[in-house]
């Protein structure tokens, strides 16, 4: 256990920030790696545009499907012994994904692999909470989304070129190795918080978990939130690959690969501006709510300009849409404070079990839209894309509406949060 009431920067930077940002690097390699590995699963194992978006999203069927037990179990036993156990659990998938030689191997593995992640950032906002004042939550989230960033970028040039040197199964053999890795980093470095085992039965923590579900504030915010990350995760993590060879021209694997890769450097680079941006917000009055929303605005009309206007050159919209769709996150930290600290896995936990599920079903729906016209000599049909990315324009639309005209207030008042 860390002694002391004041743990310096650097103890907190190296036994808390680091281990859990390391497991959230290789989350975000392992959401993005398909849309850059499509091709090779397209030519060996020949899946469709639907088992593509099947495959992808299953990462997030148990990846949503636990989170209400891991909520609980954050608040109970803490982020670093939880973390460690789901580490293990994704080096297992991965191991069995370059095994797999079907698609439903292929689903099973990545099942596994989402499991395995499942608590990549709700842990480590459960590490926020527990180490962090609630001032700094939004900036450290922020820096903490930031190595998410820069495992996107990881699964875009970086794979491409490890794909000329070994296979897309050796790579994932790899992967496993590094997880393992991971979770022996978490189970011996990362401290605990004597504090931090929430008190009651089972029965009285999922009640909790019922509370946060039932809210008016948590359902006045959800639903935008849950429709932006089927949007943001859906693109990054698949579809932007396929929309740049059919749609925006871009036919070399290798020039696709560099778009990804600045589209996720500019997306990191939102990630740790997010709470900084907030945090200008608030210098002049303007609260985090409103800050969140108004980036809320912008990012679904870059959507919009993706769905019906696709430019010639695609590189500034999906600038545009990397910087943008990393910005909302700041929800997050908004709902952590509208409850009492006590809940915060909980909290944390409930919206991703809404906005996975939503992605979840999403993306699959996503390629079963572009599976609806016939595919052309190189790919998949423009129109598909017009019809998919315009419905998340629309449903953006009335999340925003949603957002707008409801006056469900938090259940805890917010305190007045310093610009520092």
């Amino acid at each position: 256990m860390m002694t002391g009431n004041a743990p310096t920067f650097a103890t907190l930077l190296l036994r808390v920030f680091l281990p859990f940002a390391l497991a959230y690097f290789l989350s975000y390699i392992f959401r993005g790696v398909n849309a850059v590995i499509f091709p090779y699963l397209e030519r060996d194992v020949g899946i469709t545009a639907g088992d593509l978006g099947l495959l992808t999203s299953a990462f997030f069927l148990f990846f949503a499907g636990c989170q209400p037990i891991l909520g609980v179990m954050l608040d109970r036993y803490g982020p670093r012994r939880v973390q460690t156990v789901l580490m293990i659990t994704a080096a297992l998938g991965s191991a069995m994904f370059g095994l797999a030689a079907s698609l439903p191997e292929l689903i099973v593995a990545r099942v596994l692999i989402g499991l395995g992640f499942a608590g990549g950032l709700m842990a480590a906002i459960k590490a926020i909470t527990l180490w962090y004042p609630p001032e700094r939550w939004g900036l450290i989230t922020g820096f903490h989304m930031m190595a998410g960033g820069l495992g996107s970028m990881a699964a875009t040039l970086p794979i491409q070129w490890s794909l000329s040197v070994m296979s897309w199964q050796g790579l994932f053999f790899w992967l496993a190795g590094i997880c393992l890795v991971t979770a022996a980093l978490l189970f011996s470095v990362v401290p605990e918080r004597g504090s931090s085992g929430a008190k009651g039965t089972w029965r009285e923590q999922f009640r909790a978990t019922a509370i946060v579900l039932t809210d008016g504030f948590y359902w006045r915010i959800q639903p935008l939130l849950a429709v932006q990350q089927l949007a943001f995760i859906g693109c990054i993590t698949l579809w932007i690959g396929p929309w740049l060879r059919d749609v925006g021209g871009v036919a070399e694997a290798d020039a696709r690969a560099d778009i990804q890769l600045y589209t996720t450097a500019v997306m990191t680079l939102g990630f740790a501006s997010s709470g900084v941006i907030a945090n200008a917000f608030r210098r002049i009055g303007v609260g985090d709510f409103a800050s969140a929303s108004l980036m809320s605005v912008l990012f679904a009309l870059v959507c919009g300009w993706l769905a019906f206007l696709p430019p010639a050159d695609p590189l500034i919209p999906w600038l545009l849409f990397g910087f943008l769709g990393a910005c909302p996150i700041q929800y997050m930290p908004l709902l952590a404070r509208s409850f009492p600290p006590e809940y915060a896995g909980r909290t944390s936990t409930s919206s991703n079990l809404v906005v996975f599920t939503v992605i979840f079903a999403g993306q699959w729906a996503m390629g079963k839209v572009v599976d609806m016209w016939p595919r052309t000599a190189t790919g998949y049909s423009p129109d598909g894309y017009t019809w998919s990315f315009g419905a998340l324009f629309i449903l953006q639309v009335a999340g925003l509406a949603w957002l707008a005209l409801s006056r469900a207030q938090p259940r805890v008042r917010e305190p007045a949060l310093s610009a520092d």
